[in-house]
Formats: C-alpha cells, sequence, structure tokens
C-alpha cells in the first residue's frame, strides 16, 4: 500500500467537502477568504490534503463550536502558524544550545 503525505493533494473538492461534514461552496469561500489554500490541478481542479483537512476540520471546531465569526478564525489561524513557527525556532536554538554543551562538556572531561 502507498503511504501519501500529509501535505500531498489527494482529495477533490467534493469528496473534501464529504468528509468534513460541509457544503463544497463552504470550502469556496473559505478558500476566497484566504482560510485554506488548496492545491490546483490544472487551472481549476482544487485539490486537498490531510493538512488541509485538517485545517477545514479546525475552521468547523471554531466556527460551530465556540462560535467564532471567520475574522476571528482568521486572526487565530494566524497566531497558531505565528506561534508554531516560534515554537520552531525555539526547538531549533535548543537543540543548538544542547550541541553545545555537549561538547564543552567533552572539553571538561579531556
Amino acid at each position: 500500500m502507498r503511504q501519501t503525505n500529509e501535505d500531498e493533494p489527494v482529495y477533490m473538492i467534493g469528496v473534501a467537502a464529504r468528509l468534513c461534514r460541509l457544503h463544497p461552496q463552504t470550502l469556496r469561500m473559505y478558500e476566497r477568504l484566504g482560510l485554506i489554500q488548496p492545491a490546483r490541478i490544472g487551472s481549476k481542479n482544487r485539490m486537498y490534503s490531510e493538512n488541509d483537512l485538517d485545517r477545514l476540520r479546525q475552521i468547523q471546531r471554531l466556527t460551530q463550536d465556540m462560535g467564532v465569526n471567520l475574522a476571528g478564525v482568521e486572526v487565530i489561524l494566524g497566531l497558531l502558524e505565528r506561534m508554531q513557527v516560534m515554537q520552531d525556532e525555539m526547538d531549533t536554538e535548543m537543540e543548538k544550545i544542547q550541541r553545545e554543551m555537549e561538547e564543552l562538556l567533552k572539553r571538561l572531561d579531556k
């Protein structure tokens, strides 16, 4: 069985909408608002990845379960993305510090 990357666009709009229990027009609206950016195959066919579906479900939870409007969703998603970038930067910095500490400890042991 072939394994897929979570970023690989594999679902057409109708399938993606059904999997997320949304109307295809809702997915188009989210795209117009910049909340989701599906891949395009050719000039018209939208293709959604697993990560896109996760984002659609996250939008759905925010709007339906938490009552957040779409402007609020945009702000929240932007903040979450910035937090992820910062977390990645912190992880990289921590790895660098860890390597430096290990090198210093090796020097002390000599």
